[in-house]
């Protein structure tokens, strides 16, 4: 096998250490050369494995993903190096034959012929805009957490807050919960903090609102909203450091806004998780099937098993299809009659991944050409596109009828 690399490295990364092979390629010798060193984790010592690398001229550089320990490395040996993060799956060891050394000879030996298929690792900005969304989803999902313990919570007193109003801690229930937690009772006293559209549901908030709560009750409910303004603070708290450090990107997220189902926090996490840069996606399709949003390929003898989208970036694929479920809400919506088309053939749920995968698609063509904006084909596109085959359907429709 032709060897791609002449020298390179490869690296075994602990918590606490780090074994490194350097692999070189003699002219004149069937055999490599071999150069290893074991290395701490402190920064001292990272230092001195990126010394060592730079003293025998290495520049491709090859490590596991093993949990956040690759990080620090990463960073020290960015600059200067031709870096490549692999899945600890596709270097897997042979049973028997495993050690730390082993392990980084293998992924030198791999990396020197080209066998090695890198993580996508974005620019720095970029990590750190993701990092900044992932911690608001953490919050989000926090914050969800003790919304419905709130809604148990009313339910042990028999507080039916829920069965009349569909958000709990909207600007309505939020001064409802306050006043119970600080002890009002009075369920008509409650009922009158309803706003807007609200108001008009005040009778059954009035028998919704009479129970029996107790002072242990208003304890609990005290200690669940502080908890729940903490949350919200510090959802605003990120939420401002993430406008100021998209800022470069704005017209990059005004123009990914532009799709149905994509508002502005939708918008950013996909730059952090997409990037700005389309170069380590090829096409619209290599974008989607790193998304996890491609039906997968199992076949054998002729035979074909199931088709099941693999696991991708959960993050992308949770915000991508909760953007399918918005945009099939749309009125004349090219992306809502895409859900309702294919809803009828293989359910809701399915219809939402298409979407999902279709709004990959958009995404990665607004990402990857200039000044490209979302431009809607109308709800009617599919019956535009086929009048004929139209008629039929709903000459066939109107028979049933």
């Amino acid at each position: 096998m032709k060897s791609l690399y002449r020298c390179c490295a490869g690296l075994d990364i602990h918590r606490d250490t780090v074994s490194a092979c350097i692999r070189k390629q003699v002219r004149g010798q069937a055999e490599a050369m071999l150069e290893e060193r074991v290395f701490g984790t402190f920064t001292q010592e990272l230092e001195r494995l990126r010394a060592w690398l730079k003293q025998h001229k290495v520049r491709q550089v090859a490590m596991e993903s093993t949990g956040v320990y690759w990080i620090p490395i990463w960073n020290v040996l960015e600059r200067g190096f031709t870096l490549t993060l692999v899945n600890p799956a596709t270097v897997r060891a042979l049973q028997g034959q495993k050690t730390d050394r082993i392990d980084a000879r293998r992924i030198a030996e791999y990396l020197q012929y080209g066998l090695l298929r890198g993580s996508f690792i974005p620019p720095k900005p970029i990590r750190e805009l993701r990092e900044l969304t992932r911690m608001r989803v953490h919050i989000q999902q926090d914050r969800n957490r003790v919304i419905n313990r709130i809604a148990r919570l009313l339910e042990t007193v028999n507080i039916k807050l829920a069965s009349v109003a569909s958000h709990i801690v909207g600007v309505s229930g939020m001064a409802m919960l306050r006043l119970l937690a600080r002890g009002v009772c009075d369920a008509e006293k409650l009922a009158g903090c309803a706003q807007g559209h609200l108001r008009v549901k005040i009778p059954a908030l009035v028998l919704a609102l009479d129970g029996r709560p107790d002072a242990h009750f208003r304890w609990m409910l005290g200690e669940l909203l502080a908890k729940l303004d903490q949350l919200d603070q510090q959802r605003a708290r990120v939420d401002a450091r993430l406008d100021e450090l998209a800022f470069p990107y704005e017209e990059l997220l005004r123009r990914l806004a532009t799709i149905p189902g994509v508002d502005r926090t939708t918008a950013l996490v996909l730059l952090a998780e997409f990037g700005e840069d389309m170069a380590q996606f090829p096409t619209a399709a290599h974008l989607a099937s790193w998304a996890g949003l491609c039906p997968g390929n199992a076949e054998s003898a002729g035979k074909r098993f199931s088709g099941r989208t693999r696991k991708g970036d959960r993050y992308v694929r949770r915000i991508l299809v909760q953007s399918a479920w918005a945009a099939s809400r749309c009125h004349d919506c090219f992306l809502a009659a895409l859900f309702f088309r294919t809803a009828q053939r293989r359910g809701s749920k399915k219809a939402a991944v298409a979407v999902a995968h279709r709004i990959a698609i958009l995404a990665w063509h607004i990402l990857a050409e200039a000044g490209a904006e979302y431009r809607e084909r109308g709800g009617d596109f599919f019956d535009r596109r086929n009048p004929e085959r139209t008629a039929r359907k709903l000459s066939r429709r109107l028979e049933a009828i």
